[in-house]
């Protein structure tokens, strides 16, 4: 079976309360990063028909603040599938509804894999890109993907073809 983007996009919205921020008033990072890790989560099953774990998360960059009462909308879809893992993108914006202000605040991109209900790992379904944009972040994902596994000490350095051939073109 093959799936698009699409088939895995799903839209989140949070509202910042009091008991979400900091001492100055701010959603706190780790609230957020809860909340992206919930909604890439959700595009992951979606993907995969099954139960998913977060193996790794891109670094994540706080752009732009987000106040108390200000509704957060997080937008995540699969970029590519493995073996038994996909990467999910996920954006996030901030609005203030009553100024009328809306804006990006991060973005980031999750790794899960699938499991199975002995929590072993299966197979999931294959990705096809459909726009320009999705085709461009299909791409990436191998080498993203290479990156991650040097990091993690799974992959050697010399091993990541991918990784090799992009960095001397």
């Amino acid at each position: 079976m093959i799936k698009k983007p699409e088939d895995s996009f799903t839209i989140m919205n949070e509202i910042v309360l009091p008991n979400d921020t900091n001492t100055l008033n701010n959603l706190m990072g780790g609230r957020l990063l809860h909340w992206m890790d919930i909604a890439a989560a959700i595009a992951a099953q979606k993907h995969s028909n099954s139960i998913v774990v977060t193996a790794s998360v891109d670094g994540v960059s706080f752009k732009e603040p987000i106040r108390l009462g200000d509704v957060v909308t997080l937008e995540a879809y699969v970029t590519r599938s493995f073996n038994s893992s996909m990467e999910v993108f996920i954006e996030v914006y901030a609005q203030n509804i009553p100024r009328g202000e809306k804006y990006k605040c991060n973005d980031a991109y999750y790794t899960f894999v699938a499991l199975d209900s002995r929590n072993k790992p299966i197979v999931v379904p294959a990705l096809e890109p459909q726009t320009e944009a999705q085709k461009i972040k299909y791409d990436g994902a191998l080498r993203r993907r290479q990156v991650r596994l040097i990091m993690a000490g799974k992959m050697k350095k010399e091993d990541a073809a991918e990784l090799k051939a992009f960095l001397i073109d």
